[in-house]
Formats: structure tokens, C-alpha cells, sequence
């Protein structure tokens, strides 16, 4: 996502990542890891949420893009987990543009029974 889009395909990726932070304990799993990397005794530990639970919410977090993963150097079944800095950094701008008040636009025709009676500039509108 080099630059600004709307297209179908970034509009699909934009609800891919939104449906995985719905939900509140993977709000918490981003939170944690914004303060850095991460392994699951740390999140067991800070968020109290069971191992089975923390595994499935980190998964959908790093298919949506959003976490990344690395196993321990020495004891592979170590894994860390932590922010992928690019795509949040991406979303960030995306996110910017997206809700730019500037991008906003007026209703140039007003089709209801308003607009029948004369072309009125809606910002001038006083509903009674």
C-alpha cells in the first residue's frame, strides 16, 4: 500500500485487519506489544487470558499482517511475537487519508422533495 487508495482489493485488506482488531483482547495483544516484543508467558501473565485463546487471537493478528513472529536462536520452541512496524506504519497513513476531513464533499443534488422545489446549497439548509 504505497499510496493512498480505495480500490476494491485495499478496501478488502482494510476489513480484513479491521475484523481482527474487533476484538477487545486482541486490542490487548496490540497494546502489549506496542511496548515491544513479546512471548506467551508474558501475555498469559499481563492479560491472564488461557494459552489456547492467546495462540488463536495471535493467529488472526498475523494473517491480517498486523504481528510478526520469530523463534528463540538457541530453543526453537521459544516463539516472540511483536508489531509488524511497516504494515501498522502503512495503516497509520492509510487510516490519515482515509478520514481527511478535506476528502469530505456536499450534496451537490438533493433528490427528495426539498430538492424539487429549487436548487438549494445544502450547508444553507434550515430544517424547521
Amino acid at each position: 500500500m504505497e499510496q493512498f487508495s480505495t480500490d476494491a482489493k485495499t478496501l478488502e485488506r482494510m476489513a480484513v485487519m479491521l475484523k481482527a482488531m474487533a476484538d477487545p483482547n486482541r486490542l490487548r495483544i496490540m497494546n502489549v506489544l506496542m511496548d515491544g516484543e513479546s512471548c506467551n508467558c508474558e501475555f498469559v501473565d499481563s492479560l491472564g487470558l488461557p494459552a489456547n485463546l492467546l495462540s488463536h487471537h495471535l493467529h488472526v493478528l498475523k494473517k491480517a499482517g498486523l504481528v510478526d513472529s520469530r523463534h528463540d536462536a538457541i530453543d526453537r520452541r521459544w516463539i516472540y511475537y511483536s508489531v509488524n512496524e511497516d504494515a501498522v506504519a502503512q495503516w497509520n497513513q492509510w487510516w490519515g487519508q482515509f478520514f481527511d476531513t478535506s476528502r469530505i464533499q456536499h450534496c451537490k443534488k438533493l433528490c427528495g422533495p426539498e430538492g424539487q422545489l429549487m436548487p438549494v446549497d445544502p450547508q444553507h439548509v434550515v430544517l424547521k
